[in-house]
């Protein structure tokens, strides 16, 4: 795996500090967010075919899959079906409170996270996927040693790790440590376009380059499998993207 040229981490030092001078613009949860997370290239969202996507045109509790912030990065991207507009109070696993800002969009529905598992990486690939978001009601074990039934939750089938995404991905059952990095969005309510900024939270990205590089640098036909995403990442549903999903 190569690293980045210096002249891309001087591009991301200059994106850094443009976004810092931005952020006065933003709402006050998304600054609390990235005091413990990262401000990315703003990349826009678009469809297979090049258009942009539309924030209303995503279906209702549909597993969406697009990478970010680097080229072999996977993210959950979800219309849930309530409207999420508070944020959320969480903590990484190193101790640190941040702000997960809560959902974008017409009805603040959409909400994005990192598809790496907070535990031990799992992650959707071309072939499989232990790690899914279920809208239909599934059964685990929670933090309180209690058996528990609930719908709409990111399920990591590989050790039994369960996140809230309404909830900014908080754990709600399993090893994982922390709560999976949050992808940051913002909403054009002009266009109804949506973009990524930046992620908060406690990501896994260098263990999990550091994991899987060799088959990543196979799967993604590059070396720089931690290039970032630039001006645009492409969203499709999970099904399109791997061959099963295993459902536990």
């Amino acid at each position: 795996m190569k690293k980045e040229a210096p002249t891309d981490r001087r591009g991301f030092v200059k994106l850094c500090a443009s976004a810092a001078a931005a952020i006065a613009a933003r709402p006050n949860s998304l600054v609390g967010a990235v005091k413990h997370g990262e401000l990315y290239q703003r990349v826009q969202l678009r469809k297979q075919d090049d258009t942009p996507l539309r924030a209303s045109t995503l279906k209702h509790n549909e597993n969406y899959l697009f990478f970010y912030p680097f080229v072999s990065t996977p993210c959950f991207l979800i219309r849930l079906d309530k409207t999420i507009d508070r944020p959320v109070r969480l903590t990484t696993g190193r101790g640190e409170s941040y702000n997960w800002p809560g959902g974008v969009g017409p009805e603040h529905q959409v909400v994005s996270f990192s598809a790496i598992c907070a535990h031990k990486m799992s992650h959707p690939s071309v072939q499989v996927s232990f790690i899914n978001y279920r809208s239909e009601e599934v059964q685990f074990a929670g933090n309180d040693s209690q058996f528990h039934r609930r719908s709409n939750v990111i399920y990591c089938c590989s050790e039994g790790s369960v996140y809230d995404p309404a909830e900014g991905a908080r754990v709600l059952g399993g090893p994982a440590p922390h709560p999976l990095a949050a992808i940051l969005l913002e909403h054009d309510p002009n266009t109804d376009a949506l973009y990524a900024v930046g992620v908060a939270g406690q990501s896994m990205f260098e263990p999990y380059f550091s994991a899987f590089a060799h088959r990543l640098e196979l799967e993604f036909k590059t070396e720089h499998i931690d290039q970032l995403t630039r001006h645009s990442a492409y969203v499709v549903p999970l099904t399109q993207f791997c061959l099963r999903q295993v459902l536990c």
